[in-house]
């Protein structure tokens, strides 16, 4: 078995080699560990610290993309690469190497498809108590939405079997930790977690500017991903919501009726007409919605098994643009040996394996 060990880097030049220094060679299960670098646009030496350092594969992208399309481009490279598991974890050296084995175990067993790594947020002392508490409550959130039971859903430092990669779709653009536990969850992959440790922090988060943002954010994508996955469920909630405004604004109305003309109430029998007819549109809406998700289900497993069947004749399809651009171009593995200077850049590409 192969293991691929991801890392999105922005701007990473000051850590990343101490990133790559600690992450081990030789993992239990494994025949063959190798480390790829996605360059997210990175205007300092992050590409060079590393070749320097000893990456195996380094993935370019020409401007910022965020680090959910890096981690996306990540996943595709590694697969390339003949990954038969994938390890993401940070570039500033936030997570402790050490545990990789404990992220990797529960897939080699065969008792999980998604395994994230839980750091101890409750006793964290670089945590605030308000910080410690949104993160408590964003992932009983997620918990909820993806009916899975993973403490630490923020933690960027996971593992993933083929088959969780395959089915991996990341639409956000802010962040994909989320988005992809809420997904597996509804996909029916085994999704589990494991105690892991954590580095002093280098740096402060890049990923948002401030607690309020990330919140607002966060919670933006977990309701998106919700409905996407459970569209009638939602709109029913609300058109629920608004018939049970429109039936008390009925019933008011009629009270008044019974117990006396009714003059002077006719706005009551108006807004509950309107309610009730926003409550009928909504339901319609979650009907149609609850289409468009099975056809979105049968569009992921073609694209999952398209996917599939382009590593298994051993190149993707862009690489295959590549190849016929630059025959010179690609190493017959899809990435070159460790040690070798980087490649020139492919004319063209968004992405290009170095």
């Amino acid at each position: 078995m192969r293991l691929v060990i991801q890392i999105p880097c922005l701007n990473e030049a000051e850590t990343l080699g101490e990133t790559l220094s600690a992450l081990p060679r030789q993992v239990e299960g494994f025949s063959e560990v190798l480390w790829l670098v996605i360059d997210d646009g990175s205007t300092d030496d992050t590409v060079d610290v590393a070749w320097t350092h000893g990456a195996d594969a380094v993935v370019s992208l020409t401007q910022n993309k965020g680090l959910a399309v890096a981690f996306a481009t990540g996943v595709d490279a590694a697969l390339r690469m003949g990954a038969d598991v994938i390890v993401n974890t940070d570039g500033d050296n936030q997570y402790n190497a050490a545990d990789i084995s404990r992220l990797t175990e529960p897939i080699v067993a065969g008792r999980a498809d998604l395994v994230i790594g839980s750091r101890d947020i409750r006793n964290h002392p670089e945590f605030s108590p308000l910080k410690k508490r949104l993160q408590r409550l964003g992932s009983w959130t997620v918990r909820q939405a993806s009916a899975t039971d993973v403490a630490d859903v923020t933690s960027g430092f996971r593992a993933y079997n083929r088959e969780a990669a395959l089915a991996a779709n990341v639409v956000s653009r802010f962040t994909y930790t989320l988005e992809t536990v809420i997904q597996a969850g509804k996909s029916d992959l085994a999704v589990t977690d494991v105690p892991v440790r954590v580095n002093p922090t280098t740096r402060p988060s890049r990923l948002f500017k401030s607690k309020r943002q990330y919140v607002r954010r966060a919670a933006g994508t977990i309701v998106r991903v919700y409905a996407m996955h459970e569209p009638l469920r939602v709109f029913a909630v609300l058109a629920a919501g608004f018939a049970a405004v429109g039936v008390f604004l009925f019933a008011r109305f009629g009270w008044f009726l019974v117990t006396s003309d009714g003059s002077g109430h006719v706005q009551s029998l108006i807004i509950g007409a309107v309610a009730l007819l926003v409550a009928m549109q909504l339901l319609m809406l979650g009907v149609l919605a609850d289409l468009l998700r099975a056809n979105r289900v049968i569009a992921e497993r073609t694209l999952r098994r398209v996917r599939a069947i382009e590593l298994d004749v051993g190149t993707l399809t862009s690489d295959k643009r590549v190849a016929e651009e630059n025959p010179a171009r690609l190493e017959p593995a899809g990435f070159p040996e460790q040690g070798a200077p980087p490649p020139p850049a492919a004319p063209g590409g968004s992405a290009a394996t170095r």
